[in-house]
């Protein structure tokens, strides 16, 4: 089965190489938060800035105090399938990108038919260790550079002001939500909007 990998943060906006198709969809269960500190590509070790990561929605409800939009548990994103000719190549790319805190999780990818129903477009059954047929990053809250839930406010500012190798932390927030936005009419995320004004 060819590597697929679910992108919700800048995956959408920079996918990765040798991409030899993408759906674009949503994962129900989780929600999308600038949770994860990041000290390689937004900020620095000393002025960490702030990415997003996936967290499933019981874990956030169960620590995060109070959520400015507790009821919104579906994340839109883009399934990549990779050219199986590049996965090794892919694979380790990946895992370098992602390496400040994420681990590998199955997921299933939902779509939305022409008659306006929710349907599994993409499952993510686990089939062996090696062999996940969607792959996503997710910062679980157990890992050093999970930050939490921060005010808004506290938020904002901290994504303005950080700057890292990869660039300003504001510019990774605006094509992420210009980036969300294109998806799908039905596409939306309150937490990156409130966060863009």
């Amino acid at each position: 089965m060819p590597l697929t990998v679910f992108g919700y943060g800048s995956l959408i906006f920079k996918p990765p190489p040798h991409v030899a198709s993408e759906v674009h969809g949503f994962l129900k269960g989780y929600i999308r938060r600038f949770a994860q500190q990041s000290h390689d590509h937004r900020g620095t070790p000393e002025k960490p800035g702030r990415v997003v990561t996936l967290i499933h929605k019981e874990e956030w409800d169960a620590f995060s105090g109070s959520d400015a939009f507790p009821d919104e548990d579906i994340v839109w994103g883009i399934a990549y399938t990779i050219d199986p000719v590049h996965e090794a190549e892919v694979r380790e790319y990946l895992d370098y990108r992602e390496k400040d805190g994420y681990t590998l999780e199955t997921v299933d990818v939902w779509g939305v038919d022409s008659d306006g129903h929710e349907k599994i477009v993409l499952h993510g059954a686990r089939i062996s260790k090696s062999s996940l047929a969607i792959r996503c990053y997710v910062g679980r809250n157990d890992n050093p550079s999970f930050i939490g839930s921060e005010p808004l406010d506290d938020l904002a500012h901290t994504i303005w002001k950080s700057v890292g190798p990869s660039g300003p932390n504001k510019e990774y927030l605006y094509k992420l939500a210009e980036a969300v936005r294109k998806l799908a009419p039905e596409s939306h995320d309150s937490h990156l909007y409130a966060l863009e004004v």
